[in-house]
């Protein structure tokens, strides 16, 4: 059984409480050249192999504050028939940073007992599962690997995207978000300044695709 860190709460000291460890590599490791800034259409297997060979799982208040390492984070866009997924987070998330704000990634971070398998599609599908509620089928499409500098959350995080193409058009949240429904994908323009970083990133990939059916 994994072993993990533990602290203790300040609201009540004779309480120790364990800390979830969460998947991440160090910097130069997932950007040996680098790292860019916004999302990046690349998928190459060699990366997978490197995650699982230089991984390291941290407690989640250190892997927050830490940007010498990245979180492994899969980032699901559902999509049907010209709709997208658009959800709001809730005010009580463990990401006090994206309190109620839209979001149209599904997804979160891989913890230690998460992994089973070798495949970040198979960490994706389990934590989509655990979000929403949704039993019909759909293809999973990777479209590239976000990564964004540019605030505190983006800094310590880098997003695996994945295109979700559903069967059908029910969908609903379970957990970590306030609302979620499917809108129209040009409806979203209208949410754009309170979508969260990643989320605008993945708008304007998908709008700028000449081949979009939206």
């Amino acid at each position: 059984m994994p072993t993990r860190q533990t602290h203790v709460d300040g609201k009540n000291p004779g309480l120790v409480v364990a800390q979830e460890r969460v998947l991440a590599v160090p910097r130069g490791v997932l950007f040996p050249n680098g790292s860019w800034q916004g999302l990046k259409q690349t998928y190459d297997a060699s990366v997978i192999q490197t995650i699982l060979e230089k991984k390291i799982f941290l407690s989640r208040s250190e892997a927050e504050n830490n940007p010498s390492y990245k979180q492994i984070i899969p980032y699901l866009v559902f999509t049907y028939n010209g709709f997208i997924f658009l959800m709001q987070r809730s005010d009580k998330g463990h990401e006090k940073r994206l309190h109620s704000m839209f979001s149209l990634g599904i997804g979160g971070h891989i913890r230690e007992e998460d992994m089973v398998g070798n495949s970040i599609v198979d960490w994706a599908r389990r934590e989509f599962h655990e979000e929403i509620a949704y039993t019909d089928s759909c293809t999973f499409e990777h479209i590239g690997i976000l990564n964004d500098d540019s605030n505190d959350v983006g800094r310590v995080h880098a997003g695996w995207i994945y295109l979700l193409r559903g069967t059908s058009p029910h969908i609903s949240i379970k957990s970590e978000f306030a609302s979620g429904r499917l809108v129209p994908f040009k409806e979203c323009q209208g949410y754009y300044p309170r979508l969260e970083p990643w989320s605008q990133v993945v708008f304007d990939y998908l709008w700028s695709q000449e081949t979009h059916s939206w």
